[in-house]
């Protein structure tokens, strides 16, 4: 495998098992884009899964497998189902073009292929991308926090909550209220009240460094952090630091003030043996128990639903 890489290019993947294709594609597209090459269908598959790019330029004549058999594989892969596929191809018959796209494919461009031709369809579907990030992000997203918003948070929560029951792992989930924050607003104002809104989100999300972890806007005051495949130990590290680090961070109001506001957080994990709306109901419920007793015995506190169900039995 063999790459031109920069962060801050998209990135395009060429499919292809003849060398001078690949030297004219990577010639056409390197000067803008980070390329990554694959010589047959199995790199292919390998090389999207590991690297995620932007889009894929693939061959349909290859031997081992075909281009129309690693479409098929990209698009039941969870990873890559979703990266846009232009088939680039020396079959000139429209049936081959139809079944191309019939089984996924966004776009095809024919051999021999022009550069501007390549440019052009590369641009568009880099633009189509772009476009359907930014509406899957306001769909999914508080707009005021940038966590995730509640429907998107309960969604990945069945997700998180089946893949634990498949791998026989832990859960966790953190519930988080900013305490007094009626009369923070009351004081301050509404608009101050989003600034520490704002900044409560920012120190959650930096708080969690896995990028499978999730932070969310659950109500009004409150947010709620998903952290799978965690122990009990290590939900409440990361709870503590939260809590720990809204306490310290200094928050400027318009007037020049600095206010500060503290945290309650209620933590629950479990090892679900099974999906069941009902157990799922019930492990943010023992959360949300865990989060009250935080707020009736004295605020600025993490609270776990085990030590609390041990002290009920």
């Amino acid at each position: 495998m063999w790459m031109e890489h920069s962060e801050e290019k998209s990135s395009i993947l060429v499919v292809d098992d003849e060398p001078m294709n690949i030297t004219a594609l990577s010639h056409i597209l390197c000067p803008e884009y980070t390329v990554y090459v694959a010589k047959d269908g199995f790199d292919a598959i390998e090389v999207a899964k590991e690297l995620l790019p932007n889009i894929i330029l693939l061959d349909i004549l290859m031997p081992g497998m075909n281009g129309y058999e690693v479409l098929t594989a990209l698009k039941e892969a969870t990873e890559t189902k979703e990266i846009p596929v232009i088939f680039v191809s020396g079959l000139s018959d429209a049936a081959d073009e139809e079944k191309g796209i019939s089984l996924g494919a966004a776009d095809y461009i024919n051999k021999p292929f022009r550069a501007s031709s390549v440019k052009m369809r590369v641009k568009n579907q880099l633009m189509l991308v772009s476009q359907k990030r930014i509406i899957n992000h306001l769909s999914t997203s508080d707009n005021l926090t940038n966590t995730a918003n509640r429907r998107f948070f309960n969604t990945r929560l069945g997700q998180e909550w089946q893949r634990s029951v498949r791998e026989n792992g832990p859960i966790s989930l953190l519930l988080l209220d900013i305490d007094n924050f009626k009369e923070h607003n009351q004081i301050y104002g509404h608009k101050q009240g989003d600034v520490t809104l704002q900044t409560v989100a920012d120190i959650i999300n930096y708080a969690l460094r896995r990028p499978f972890d999730l932070a969310g806007r659950w109500s009004g005051e409150q947010f709620a952090v998903l952290l799978p495949n965690t122990h009990e130990e290590g939900a409440e590290k990361v709870a503590e630091m939260i809590c720990r680090d809204i306490e310290q961070k200094p928050i400027m109001c318009d007037t020049g003030e600095t206010v500060y506001v503290t945290i309650s957080i209620g933590v629950n994990t479990v090892r679900p043996p099974r999906y069941d709306s009902n157990l799922v109901y019930g492990f943010v419920s023992e959360a949300e128990k865990a989060l009250l007793h935080a707020k009736k015995t004295g605020k600025n506190k993490v609270v776990m639903a085990i030590s609390l169900q041990e002290s009920n039995s």
